[in-house]
C-alpha cells in the first residue's frame, strides 16, 4: 500500500445519495470519510438518480479534503455495472461493493475498473457481510497485494442476517479477530461495522473502543451524530503521540544505527515498534491536516 496506510479513517458517514440536503450536509461535517450510498438507502426507483447526485458530488471539489467513497449496488443487480463505471470516471476516492463473496469477485471488479480507470485513481474497497465472505477472508485478502483492493469495511447487520443470528456484537468478536488478521497480513485497512442507534454515545463508543483494541481504522456511521465520539475514540491519545516519538528519535540516533533492537524507556523496542511509531505519528499529523 501507498499513502493511503496514513489517511485517517477514523469516521466513515454514510449519506444517502438520493438526498440532496444530506449531500450538502456533508460538505460542513467533520467525517474522515464520505461514503455515498447507492444501495441499502436508496429506493430502487431512485437509483438512477442518486448515481447522478453521486457523481455530481465527486466532481463538484466542493469537499475539501475528505476521502470520497462510493458505496455502489451489488454485483446480482441491474445497476451494478453502470454504477462502477460512472463511479471510476467520475474519479472517485474508492469505490465500496457490498456483497463480496470471494477473490473471484475481486479479480471481476478489477478488471472492470481497469478498463475504464487505467491510472489507478480509485481504490476498491470490499464489504465483508456474507458468510462466503467470511469463510474467504484470507484469499480475498491477499489480493491487497495488488493495486486495486486497498479495505475491507465490516457489515454485521446483513452478516447476522445471512446467519439468521441475533445482534448480539458478543456474536461477531471471532469474525472481527479474523477479518483484522488476514487485512493485516495483506496490508489492507479496515473499518467496523455500524453502530444502529445514533440516539445512544455510549453504546457506540464502547463499540469504537473494542474496535480500536481489535485493531481496526475506524468505524462506519450512520449519522452525523456519530462523528465526534468516532473521531475521538479512533484518533492516537497524546501520550501515545509521545512515545511513539521516542522511539523514531531513539532509532535516528547515530548510536543506534543499524540495531534491531534498542531501549527506549527502560523498554525492549524493535524495528518493528519502530515501523508502527512511524504509523502512528504520520497519523496523527494526518489527522491534524485535516482539522486546519
Amino acid at each position: 500500500m501507498t499513502e493511503t496506510n496514513f489517511r485517517p479513517r477514523r469516521s466513515c458517514l454514510y449519506m444517502p445519495a438520493s438526498n440532496q440536503r444530506a449531500l450538502e450536509k456533508a460538505k460542513t461535517l467533520s467525517a474522515d470519510t464520505i461514503i455515498f450510498d447507492l444501495e441499502d438507502a436508496v429506493a430502487p426507483d431512485a437509483k438512477q438518480d442518486a448515481r447522478v447526485q453521486a457523481c455530481a458530488a465527486l466532481q463538484s471539489d466542493e469537499y475539501g479534503e475528505r476521502e470520497l467513497v462510493v458505496r455502489i449496488n451489488a454485483m446480482d443487480t441491474p445497476w451494478f455495472a453502470e454504477d462502477l463505471k460512472q463511479v471510476c470516471l467520475s474519479k472517485a476516492s474508492a469505490v465500496l461493493v457490498p456483497k463480496i463473496l470471494s477473490a473471484d469477485d475481486i479479480q471481476q471488479i478489477t478488471s472492470l475498473m481497469d478498463g475504464w480507470d487505467p491510472e489507478v485513481e480509485t481504490q476498491l474497497w470490499a464489504m465483508i457481510e456474507m458468510p462466503l465472505a467470511i469463510l474467504n477472508l484470507s484469499e480475498i485478502a491477499a489480493l491487497g497485494q495488488q493495486k486495486r483492493l486497498t479495505s475491507f469495511v465490516m457489515g454485521f447487520n446483513d452478516l447476522a442476517k445471512e446467519m439468521r443470528a441475533g445482534h448480539d456484537r458478543a456474536i461477531f468478536g471471532p469474525v472481527m479477530t479474523q477479518a483484522v488478521i488476514a487485512a493485516r497480513a495483506y496490508g489492507i485497512n479496515i473499518i467496523d461495522s455500524v453502530y444502529n442507534d445514533f440516539n445512544d454515545p455510549a453504546g457506540l463508543e464502547a463499540e469504537c473502543l473494542e474496535a480500536k483494541n481489535l485493531g481496526f481504522d475506524g468505524k462506519s456511521l450512520i449519522h452525523p451524530a456519530q462523528i465526534d465520539t468516532a473521531n475521538r475514540t479512533f484518533a492516537p491519545d497524546a501520550d501515545a503521540i509521545a512515545e511513539a516519538e521516542a522511539i523514531i528519535a531513539a532509532f535516528k540516533d547515530p548510536i543506534n544505527a543499524g540495531k534491531g533492537v534498542i531501549v527506549v524507556d527502560g523498554k525492549m523496542t524493535e524495528l518493528l515498534h519502530f515501523s508502527q511509531a512511524k504509523q502512528l505519528v504520520a497519523t496523527a499529523a494526518a489527522i491534524d491536516a485535516l482539522a486546519q
